[in-house]
């Protein structure tokens, strides 16, 4: 039994070993854009009125979306953070996510890594994330995240934490020429609203954390062959830069068999309908709540069609623009079902895993509708 348990422990170990994330999380710091010059008075005024349209938004989206769980809701945190710090609160959430998988591939290769190729590894592997990292860094308005309490040493609250990300709000609200506090409590919103979905869904975050785990296991489980598959897919991402067709991004083109496929779908429809709800919230407000809210969509989405060519070609390798339609194709799903069986229809699907709609159901509501007895 110390044998097994001591092999379980090295197996751990060398798992984590395979990503570098401390060196991931410095390396995003370091890279990671300047964000826009405050005074010290600035900062801490954003950052007080931020937590403040984070808990003003709460009722709003206990009204629009009936679920229970939204009222009066306080089982996260709420952390108003710089863009090295989203950065590295996402390393934490990675190393929870892809542990599993890690351990399971090392697992099946009986320990044949030795530690020298295993630090190697995670150099590499730590220092790409953290590029990655960088990049999303001064993207990412806000995010929920479900999974940080169950990092290692974690001092998060059991049910996780709120990022918002301050320079970046700031960034845009200037770019659209916006009122601050419209613009911050409307982005507030769609954050709080993926707080209440895992609030609603208990068995949620544990249900997700498998899809990924199951979905990566698929990709860690193929790494002889993974080199190949990426070279392929590069190829195939410049072709399409070349040739201006849109693409669901050279990482998921690495996907191939369909245990690997059927995982991905799962995980998109899930992810689509995490998203498109948030928007449909979002979007739910009227003048009376946002007073600004007309303008802001306008000028928020036609910011989306202003990119340079780097930047389209980053979000083309990552699949970025195929989760931007994931926010659409959810959203136009959320909102049939609602128009034909109700709010309260539209929420069974935070009653068990089983009544999640597949990635066909995302683009057929009806089909979903019929399953449900709706």
């Amino acid at each position: 039994m110390d044998h097994m348990e001591s092999s379980a422990s090295e197996t751990s170990a060398q798992a984590q070993a395979l990503i570098n994330w401390e060196l991931a999380a410095s390396t995003a710091a370091r890279l990671t854009p300047a964000g826009p010059t405050l005074g010290s008075a600035e900062i801490g005024a954003a950052v007080e009125n931020l937590r403040l349209m984070a808990d003003i938004s709460v009722p709003h989206v206990h009204d629009i979306t009936g679920l229970e769980a939204a009222r009066d809701l306080r089982d996260s945190s709420v952390l108003v953070v710089d863009r090295a710090s989203w950065a590295k609160a996402n390393t934490q959430s990675f190393a929870v996510m892809l542990k599993p998988a890690m351990e399971k591939m090392l697992a099946g290769r009986h320990g044949t890594l030795n530690p020298g190729a295993a630090a190697v590894s995670g150099a590499i592997t730590g220092s790409q994330l953290g590029a990655i990292l960088a990049f999303l860094s001064s993207k990412v308005l806000g995010q929920y995240d479900p999974f940080s309490a169950l990092a290692e040493n974690s001092t998060a609250p059991a049910a996780g934490r709120l990022l918002l990300v301050a320079p970046n709000i700031i960034t845009v609200e200037r770019e659209l020429n916006v009122e601050p506090a419209d613009f911050r409590l409307w982005v507030c919103l769609h954050e709080q609203t993926h707080r209440v979905q895992f609030a609603a869904a208990p068995w949620l975050r544990h249900h997700m954390l498998g899809e990924i785990e199951n979905l990566s296991g698929q990709l860690l489980g193929n790494v002889d062959s993974l080199l190949e598959r990426a070279a392929a897919a590069a190829k195939s991402l410049k072709d399409r830069s070349s040739s201006g067709a849109p693409g669901r991004g050279a990482i998921l083109e690495l996907l191939q068999n369909p245990e690997e496929k059927a995982a991905l779908s799962r995980l998109t429809a899930l992810m689509s309908l995490l998203e498109g709800h948030a928007n449909v919230v979002m979007d739910g407000v009227d003048a009376s709540i946002v007073p600004s809210v007309t303008t802001i969509r306008q000028r928020f989405t036609a910011r989306g069609e202003d990119r340079g060519v780097i930047e389209k070609f980053i979000r083309n390798l990552l699949g970025l623009d195929a989760k931007m339609r994931q926010y659409s194709d959810g959203a136009k799903f959320v909102r049939e079902v609602v128009a034909a069986a109700g709010m309260q229809g539209f929420n069974k699907v935070w009653e068990s895993a089983g009544q999640l709609p597949s990635e066909a159901e995302i683009h057929d509501s009806k089909l979903w509708l019929e399953r449900m007895g709706l």
